[in-house]
């Protein structure tokens, strides 16, 4: 019995410890009027998401995209090109890159072509099934070509005093005709958050 309460009371002293060294930083994200809970401040997934789902929403309902089907016939292809991180702090920008594809695929309005990573790995794949599944090889040269080019930027800013302090993440997207080069769509969001510091204790 007292073996159980001090293997108790010794439990009970390590969750306090826990909770006493852990940060109270309080952290909160204005967007639109919600607030999303926030752990640190930082970019993270929850950015991400919403941004590129919003920005990509924008996109498609441009003009000049929906217009394009009209004019000539199918949808339009697309990919996404550099990403460039322009911000204060490391961001994957693969990750952007990746959930810029999948909104404008979910989107139904544009289809989709490897990026360039993946074309070498595919080519390399074709010359291997012409030298070694001559009869069922997939051709060489039947690739079908980008019409528009995704680009973006992502930046940060950070304003602060004392205990207090807003960070604020824009990014800027813009979609490109290739043969042209003529901007066909651009859009940017800006996502900034509150962070009040925890107290510095005596």
């Amino acid at each position: 019995m007292k073996k159980t309460f001090v293997s108790f009371v010794l439990a009970a002293f390590f969750a306090f410890s826990l909770v006493s060294c852990a940060s109270t930083n309080e952290v909160s994200r204005y967007e639109d009027g919600s607030s999303v809970k926030d752990l640190t401040g930082y970019w993270n997934e929850n950015d991400i998401q919403l941004v590129c789902n919003e920005l990509i929403s924008g996109c498609i309902a441009s003009p000049r995209v929906s217009g394009f089907k009209a004019s000539n016939g199918r949808d339009p292809i697309a990919i996404v090109g550099k990403i460039s991180n322009k911000s204060s702090e490391h961001i994957d920008t693969a990750m952007v890159a990746k959930r810029f594809q999948t909104a404008i695929i979910n989107s139904g309005t544009m289809e989709f072509v490897a990026d360039s990573e993946q074309r070498l790995a595919l080519r390399e794949e074709k010359v291997d099934q012409a030298e070694n599944a001559y009869e069922t090889a997939k051709s060489i040269g039947n690739e079908q070509a980008a019409d528009f080019m995704l680009q973006g930027t992502v930046y940060s800013h950070v304003d602060e005093n004392g205990r207090e302090a807003v960070r604020t993440y824009q990014v800027d997207a813009q979609l490109i005709d290739i043969e042209s080069n003529k901007i066909l769509w651009q859009g940017e969001k800006t996502i900034s958050k509150y962070i009040k510091k925890a107290a510095k204790k005596l």
